[in-house]
């Protein structure tokens, strides 16, 4: 199935039943009175959140969705039938922006979630509702108003504990594969993993978690430069990252400095994920002698004396159930320290409030910038 994290769609909801205007005919009753139904209330739209969805990409081929407009009321104050409203299964990590006014509607991030986003028109009343003691035979009924229409962007993010960064061929999805049951593509040239994968860990500790392998990221990542911004939209939905750097890269460049130049354009994307739990991950040990790999660790553990460092190699087994342990004792913290602290969670609420606005600032420049690249393609082809 093809992946796609990002897709317009227009929603429109039902317009609301018009009222009836009607009095009492019929035998004995000559001049009964009013008897005008009300309408029907339009249809609304949801998004629902869908756990057997991994991608956006059946709604590319159905970007028009329309809620079934209300019935009209009836005479012998009969009410309308209400349109039916219209549910929109979409995977779990779907934001929701208003692509009008750039507003963020909602998240789905659970089963059976439902995200109103287009409230059904209101329905008119019928003549019999205006019935008082000094007006007996009223004339006045009303129309039922429009539906609401809207152009929804939706942004897919991967929800996962865990994230995986780095470079192109760092070993991400390696990893990934050795320590659950994914099986995503591995293959030693850059941008293998194409779309983000996601494997449930289960260490011998119990406490199960979701990793996600982020497509590998380069220098100008945050401009855009090999689908960067896409990439990294999918690290706003983990609680903590894993920087993985090879030990001896091909090109002959220094780790550190690969490392330092990435996490410059995860800074440049959005600071707040400069604020997540960051492990480094020294990988791919097996190639060099232990002496050497250990020299670069201590290298490491000097330059970031606050973080947690661990040196791995996937093939040979090296440092996996260290780095498991670590991960899922982190990762638990954090779940506890959410529940538990008021502060805590409003401060996370805030974080996460003010990551989705980054991202969306990143989202509309990547529409500018093809835009532009469309209309000066246009320009060049035109004699």
């Amino acid at each position: 199935m093809k992946f796609l994290d990002e897709v317009s769609i227009t929603v429109c909801s039902g317009r609301g039943g018009d009222g009836c205007m009607s009095f009492l005919r019929r035998a004995n009753f000559a001049k009964g009175g009013p008897d005008g139904g009300n309408g029907g209330h339009g249809g609304s739209v949801y998004l629902v959140g869908d756990s057997s969805l991994t991608t956006l990409v059946d709604l590319q081929y159905q970007p028009i969705q329309k809620a079934g407009n209300g019935r009209p009321g009836g005479s012998a104050n009969k009410r309308g039938a209400q349109g039916f409203s219209l549910e929109i299964c979409v995977p779990f990590g779907t934001t929701i922006v208003d692509d009008e006014t750039l507003s963020v509607l909602g998240d789905v991030t659970h089963e059976n979630q439902r995200v109103k986003v287009a409230e059904g028109g209101s329905p008119g009343r019928g003549n019999a509702s205006f019935k008082t003691s000094t007006n007996r035979a009223p004339r006045e009924f009303t129309t039922g108003t429009s539906g609401v229409r809207r152009i929804l962007r939706l942004q897919l993010k991967v929800v996962a504990d865990v994230g995986l960064l780095g470079l192109p061929n760092a070993g991400k999805t390696t990893l990934l594969s050795r320590i659950s049951a994914a099986h995503p593509k591995i293959a030693d040239y850059p941008f293998t993993t194409l779309r983000p994968h996601l494997g449930v860990v289960r260490p011998q500790s119990d406490n199960s978690f979701v990793v996600a392998d982020i497509p590998g990221l380069i220098r100008g990542a945050s401009e855009g430069l090999g689908l960067g911004t896409r990439f990294l939209r999918h690290l706003s939905r983990t609680c903590m990252l894993v920087h993985l750097i090879e030990v001896n890269p091909p090109d002959g460049s220094d780790p550190i400095q690969n490392l330092l130049d990435i996490e410059q354009e995860l800074a440049r994307y959005s600071t707040i994920l400069t604020t997540f739990p960051i492990v480094i991950v020294l990988s791919k040990v097996d190639l060099l002698p232990k002496s050497e790999w250990t020299s670069k660790v201590n290298a490491l553990k000097q330059r970031f004396p606050d973080r947690q460092i661990h040196a791995i190699s996937a093939v040979s087994n090296i440092g996996i159930e260290q780095l498991l342990t670590e991960l899922s004792t982190t990762v638990q913290n954090l779940r506890n320290g959410s529940t538990e602290d008021l502060d805590s969670e409003l401060e996370e609420r805030d974080r996460r409030a003010q990551l989705a606005k980054d991202v969306l600032v990143h989202s509309m420049k990547d529409r500018t910038r093809i835009q532009a690249k469309d209309d000066s393609e246009l320009r060049n082809s035109c004699p």
